[in-house]
């Protein structure tokens, strides 16, 4: 898988890209490409609700509302990177980051382009508020760490209650005036939802802000359910997991293309956010999200996993089960983390313990270097049952069936010679 680099720095944005032949990105085909409309509720959410009155901001380098599949979708937009256009629908960055954010807005909230035709998203009567940023080397003006933190702002003060944020800092921790911008939102009863990021992409556990209290981290699986080993990541903070291979999007610009990444799977659980919010706008975010939790379906092993969360998601049973309601974040509490761990002029102490990066990594440089080996995979026992131990058990049957072989031959010769 390719990288989509979108930011050396701060803030990256991290999948594997496969285009759709020109000739197979015929709308009529993608619809049936979206596997997870069925598979993981969808179809079935949508006998109660499509949507229709929630705003969901899409901080990323930008939404084509142009593109038939989002017409009507986009309602509002700004950039915060100093070089995008004023309404947020500029795409920013080379030829493949600029891509994302429509990719992204698509599966979130696309109208497809006509019955049975186009991109259809998780929610497609949702309203999208696009918040373009620069988030590759030429980022302009404006760091990315400023950049997010006056977007997540921008998003709340135009009414977002739902924010997808398909990027990773690629560090454990955050940057103080990330505490002010996520406390700000969640103030304001808004939901965040973050990508954990792609082993694929050198991102082997989750970074900010998918390791910030109180957001709802999105992890990555394959079409048959099981964890993704290139297009996820691990972590403790991670609440619930969706596809994020075979995906598909829609292309500023017209056509189609197949991707994969936690960037995807992460709309999908956005989309499903604003159909709860849309179904029981009475409920607060911290019902909200443990709607999406507590209903997600149990896989591999212990709940809540470092690999899963707290399972599949199941957009159905979101919308439409007995949930009891809680009074705190089930994802955590942003402020308490805050008045324990924020110390002046000390080192930021990331959430689960351990030392947080001092500078993030590049994103260009990500999948070629070598990550330290107490910063792998090793800490986690359900990821080496699930990954290593299958590769060590039959290197050590070939390793004896290697020694059987030379040993038979050893025997033959000696026998030979004896002859």
């Amino acid at each position: 898988m390719r990288r989509l680099v979108a930011a050396a720095g701060a803030v990256v944005l991290g999948l594997g890209v496969a285009l759709v032949p020109a000739t197979a990105a015929r709308a009529d085909q993608v619809r049936d490409m979206e596997y997870w409309l069925k598979d993981y509720g969808f179809t079935r959410a949508w006998d109660t609700t499509r949507g229709a009155g929630v705003k969901v901001a899409v901080i990323d380098t930008g939404v084509d509302g142009s593109v038939p599949d989002l017409a009507g979708a986009v309602v509002g937009g700004t950039d915060v990177s100093g070089v995008g256009a004023a309404s947020g629908q500029k795409p920013l960055g080379d030829a493949e980051s600029a891509n994302h954010g429509t990719w992204v807005a698509s599966l979130l909230a696309g109208r497809g382009t006509s019955a049975g035709n186009g991109v259809l998203g998780a929610a497609p009567e949702a309203s999208v508020l696009a918040v373009s940023a620069a988030l590759g080397k030429a980022m302009g003006p404006v760091s990315s760490d400023d950049q997010i933190a006056e977007a997540v702002r921008w998003a709340v003060d135009n009414g977002a209650s739902v924010i997808n944020m398909s990027l990773t800092r690629n560090t454990l921790d955050w940057p103080p005036s990330w505490d002010e911008a996520f406390q700000y939102a969640f103030a304001h009863d808004v939901v965040v939802v973050a990508a954990a990021g792609n082993r694929g992409s050198g991102t082997s556990e989750v970074g900010a802000p998918a390791t910030i209290p109180g957001v709802l981290t999105v992890a990555g699986v394959d079409r048959q359910g099981t964890a993704s080993f290139d297009a996820s990541a691990q972590g403790i903070t991670i609440g619930v997991s969706a596809p994020s291979e075979q995906l598909v999007g829609a292309n500023p610009g017209g056509g189609y293309v197949q991707w994969a990444g936690t960037s995807g799977a992460a709309p999908l659980v956005s989309g499903a956010v604003a159909l709860v919010r849309a179904a029981h706008p009475e409920l607060k975010a911290p019902d909200v999200i443990e709607r999406i939790v507590r209903t997600a379906r149990p896989a591999g092993g212990a709940v809540p996993s470092p690999i899963y969360g707290f399972g599949l998601l199941d957009a159905a049973a979101a919308v439409t089960a007995d949930v009891p309601h809680v009074t705190a974040n089930p994802m955590g509490d942003l402020g308490e983390w805050i008045r324990v761990h924020r110390r002046a002029e000390a080192p930021t102490a990331a959430p689960g313990g351990g030392n947080a990066q001092a500078e993030p990594v590049p994103a260009k440089l990500a999948p070629e270097r070598a990550l330290p080996w107490n910063r792998f995979f090793w800490p986690q026992w359900s990821v080496l049952t699930a990954f290593w131990l299958p590769f060590v058990l039959i290197a050590g049957f070939l390793a004896l069936a290697a020694l059987g072989g030379v040993g038979a031959w050893s025997h033959f010769r000696r026998t030979r010679s004896k002859e």
